[in-house]
């Protein structure tokens, strides 16, 4: 395989429009999986803003075989990877460039450009896999519009898919067959698709708000149909929603999803032509459990809607991702919430995100690939697909629709596409027509300040702190912003952050909110702005000295600092009406004991590696009793209540780690709840463990994520006192489930539990589902995820990689073993002899030969190594310069070790 040579940075600075235009692309392909014959006939003309230059063209790994131009031959020459043409015609006049390459789909193990899945021909283009298909001028303020005539042999790839509209069909000489398709609409290089393969589809035909009909169709390999009926509501769904929401309709005749297992993202937006992983199309209550239908719903939801935030509107440059990224995962989660329906839904689905956002963006802001939502360079675009472009920017994204408000948001959307619909432009284009919609909102006041969020990178910490003056009945709260320095960033200005909040009394009751100055009191909840380095305000006739409600909803991507008492921290747990706050004060009173025990040198771990004294005080017990019993709270609110502060977030409030010891303190607070509420464990298993025939919907899968957290805490506390009940019921549950939900939590409680019951449970799941690879990914990933007991966990990661079902190929299977054991599993990665260590990076290695995407993602599981305490901190340095070390490494790997090792 080619490497790219000595990684060179590119600058958002050095940004410089097109020389060139192309404005129609006429492509046709003889495919072949060994050569791939490719002509491109392309319409262009010179880019009159810009100074004469000679036409460069993007390629790789392709074979030249005829250049013309306007029919005729022409002088070229090759620079590196680009194709050079300099004698062509002078002035604006447009002229036809035509190319004829060959390429060899079933050797392109980097799932970039054309590649052969299966026997199915795939391509992935985003961000820079076209030129691997044909020269081309492949960046995304290139647009054009496309004509594609596939031919190819009809017994072997019966089915011919590509973007648009199908406008020909029909049989060749020598049993081929030939399609021939039409994008009416101008799209950028990144955006075009092919597939062609033995596929079948559900079709579904609907009428549109307008009028107009059109044909949905999920395409899938024969035997995976039953599986595709969540995929197709979803996929009608996200059609009906964003017509109602945003009055965006579908602007083709058809729109279609086609589903395949070697894919190294989890679906890409191809104009007309989604292409996705079967892990987010194939879904049947035999195979998946309910996260999986959830993320279903949200992909094909989020791939859908790039089709006006990302296709009809595009990026200028690279820099400008979450443009659409950061866009439309705000329009998939709020998809999301709207369809979960009621209020506690959606708070459920908005801690979620949260969550996310905190155990991955917040590191990656404190570690050394570190940049702003629209960043500034980088060596490969692939490395800045990242939670920082998505989740921080979809978080940049709510904060403006919160600062306009609904009606306001749909406005400044309207706006954008009038102004923008058929360009490639930037973030700032976005916010601006926001901003310009709502002239009177604090967004439009504080405009060019708000754009920090844009260009500075770094989680930004608000502090807060109150005073109450109980003989003047007044309460000032003073809040006070400031960030850390950044890998290139040394300094930040201050930014605009939304802080909505409430008071609560001592019993819990909502205070009413009332200014100097106004005669009433306002509402209970109100959202104030933070954009200088500090603000205090104050609140009068406060009748008692309130527990401030601060950042509800998570009103901004910041990290709150707060001086809880363990009584207001219990209050807000206890009453506060924001679920979100609700939620967070239990997180932050199991985080303090956490810490606090981590800290504490006399709590001391056995010769297993165990804490056997109890940590958790009465109090925390007692609240968690009161959330798991409450009668009026939601399911699927309790799980996510009753679940502890993860290995990874805990790590993260340290200065120095040490990870064993931290996983040590979680194990045993999670022990200590097991057994503590025993009794309430198993009254929430048997209130739960039955929701009806199988339904996907949030309240039922609230109840089955209870049940299966309480099925879980039972195993454990079981296995604890070597009582054989829960274990055995789990075993039977394991055995008579209806559902994947039910099956596989039972199977989780017996594997987290370390039971010997384990074993013959896991060996019954692959003989029952080894012909299902995304099942089988779930049986790799839970071996590989699983809770060290004895250090035997890097032996069956290893053992699971010589498995006949195991292939390092397939990006699903990878990170199925791999990622489940580098990046999830942090007590069993971090080990005192940096086995996990060598491990990682012989297997980050080993990947970049094959797939530097996927191998570059694994890169980063050592991101955070320079916190880690002795001996980790050394043991994974040294692993990182291994990797460095070598001569051949992809710029995709060698960006992310590099950066990880600078600073020293």
């Amino acid at each position: 395989m080619l490497r790219e040579g000595k990684a060179t940075a590119v600058h958002r600075s050095d940004y410089q429009a097109p020389a060139w235009w192309i404005d129609t692309v006429e492509l046709a392909f003889d495919l072949d999986p060994a050569k791939t014959r490719v002509l491109n006939k392309m319409r262009l003309r010179r880019n009159s803003a810009v100074p004469a230059q000679p036409l460069r063209l993007d390629g790789e790994e392709l074979n030249l075989s005829r250049v013309l131009v306007n029919g005729a031959g022409t002088s070229f020459k090759m620079e590196g990877s680009q194709l050079v043409l300099e004698n062509l015609p002078e002035g604006e006049e447009a002229f036809d460039l035509e190319i004829f390459t060959t390429c060899a789909p079933d050797k392109n193990t980097q799932l970039m450009g054309l590649y052969v899945s299966q026997g199915t021909f795939f391509t992935q283009c985003e961000a820079e896999g076209f030129r691997r298909i044909t020269y081309f001028l492949d960046r995304p303020d290139v647009m054009a519009t496309y004509t594609v005539v596939l031919r190819a042999d009809k017994a072997q790839f019966p089915v011919l898919l590509s973007n648009g509209n199908l406008v020909e069909q029909g049989d060749l000489d020598g049993g081929r067959h030939f399609a021939k398709w039409h994008d009416p609409h101008k799209k950028p290089s990144y955006l075009f698709a092919l597939v062609a393969g033995k596929l079948v589809a559900r079709q579904q035909r609907i009428t549109s708000r307008a009028g107009t009909d059109h044909l949905l169709e999920v395409y899938v390999r024969p035997g995976d149909l039953g599986k595709t009926e969540h995929a197709m509501r979803s996929l009608m769904a996200s059609v009906a929603w964003d017509e109602a929401r945003f009055g965006l309709p579908l602007d083709l005749e058809r729109f279609m999803i086609v589903a395949t297992s070697d894919f190294n993202m989890g679906a890409m937006e191809n104009k007309g032509l989604n292409i996705f992983n079967t892990k987010y199309v194939l879904a049947s209550e035999a195979t998946a459990t309910d996260v999986d239908f959830a993320n279903i719903e949200s992909v094909v939801g989020h791939e859908y809607f790039h089709n006006w935030t990302g296709n009809r509107v595009t990026c200028r440059d690279w820099f400008q991702l979450s443009l659409k990224e950061g866009l439309t995962v705000f329009r998939d989660q709020e998809f999301s919430m709207d369809l979960a329906g009621s209020p506690s839904a959606r708070a459920v689905k908005r801690i979620e995100d949260v969550r996310v956002l905190r155990t991955a963006q917040f590191p990656e802001d404190a570690g050394p690939m570190a940049h702003p939502v629209r960043p500034d360079s980088y060596v490969e675009i692939n490395n800045f697909y990242t939670v920082t472009i998505y989740e921080k920017g979809a978080e940049v994204v709510r904060m403006m629709h919160n600062l306009v408000g609904r009606d306001g948001f749909a406005r400044g959307m309207k706006l954008y596409f009038e102004r923008h619909d058929g360009q490639a432009v930037t973030c700032d284009d976005f916010a601006g027509a926001i901003a310009d919609a709502n002239p009177d909102s604090d967004l439009a006041r504080l405009l060019p300040q708000f754009k920090h969020w844009y260009s500075q990178a770094g989680t930004p910490r608000v502090r807060a702190t109150g005073q109450y003056d109980a003989a003047a009945r007044t309460y000032t709260l003073t809040l006070a912003q400031s960030c850390a320095p950044t890998p290139g960033q040394a300094t930040k200005e201050p930014f605009v952050i939304p802080v909505e909040l409430g008071l609560l009394a001592q019993d819990g009751s909502a205070l009413p909110l009332q200014w100097p100055g106004e005669d009433t009191p306002g509402a209970a909840s109100r959202t104030v702005v933070l954009s200088e380095s500090s603000v205090q305000l104050t609140f009068v006739n406060v009748d008692e000295a309130p527990v401030p409600s601060l950042l509800r909803g998570f009103s901004a991507p910041v990290v709150l600092d707060v001086d809880y008492t363990d009584a207001e921290l219990l209050t807000l747990l206890a009453h506060d009406s924001d679920a979100f706050n609700r939620w967070e004060a239990g997180q932050r009173l199991a985080l303090r004991i956490a810490i606090n025990t981590i800290a504490d040198s006399a709590i001391q771990t056995g010769a297993t590696g165990q804490i056997d004294q109890q940590i958790l005080p009465d109090s925390f017990v007692q609240a968690m009793r009161a959330v798991l019993r409450h009668p009026q709270l939601d399911a699927a609110f309790k799980e996510l209540a009753l679940a502890l502060p993860s290995e990874t977030y805990i790590a993260e409030q340290l200065e120095v780690v040490d990870p064993q010891r931290i996983h040590a303190v979680r194990e045993a607070m999670r022990l200590q709840l097991a057994t503590a509420l025993q009794a309430d464990w198993q009254w929430a298993y048997e209130q739960h463990q039955h929701s009806g025939a199988y339904r996907p919907d949030a309240a039922s899968a609230g109840r089955r994520a209870l049940a299966g957290m309480a099925l879980h805490m039972l195993c454990l506390a079981a296995q604890h006192t070597g009582d054989a009940v829960w274990p055995g019921k789990a075993l039977q549950r394991f055995k008579d489930a209806g559902n994947m939900t039910d099956r596989f939590n039972a199977l989780n409680a017996l594997v987290g539990s370390g039971h010997a019951l384990a074993a013959p449970a896991l060996a019954r799941f692959h003989a029952q589902f080894k012909d299902e690879p995304l099942v089988l990914d779930k049986w790799f990933a839970l071996q590989a995820g699983a809770c060290d007991r004895g250090g035997q966990v890097l032996a069956q990661v290893k053992q699971l990689m010589n498995h006949p079902d195991f292939s390092l190929k397939n990006p699903n299977r990878a990170r199925s073993v791999i990622f489940s054991y580098c990046n999830a599993n942090p007590g069993a990665f971090h080990r005192a002899d940096a086995a996990g260590y060598v491990f990682w990076s012989e297997r980050v290695i080993e990947l970049d030969a094959i797939n530097p995407q996927v191998a570059a993602r694994l890169a980063r599981a050592l991101d955070r190594w320079k916190k880690l305490a002795e001996p980790w901190r050394s043991g994974a340095r040294e692993a990182i310069a291994r990797v460095a070390a070598r001569p051949d490494l992809s710029n995709d790997v060698r960006e992310v070790v590099t950066r990880a090792l600078a600073d020293e």
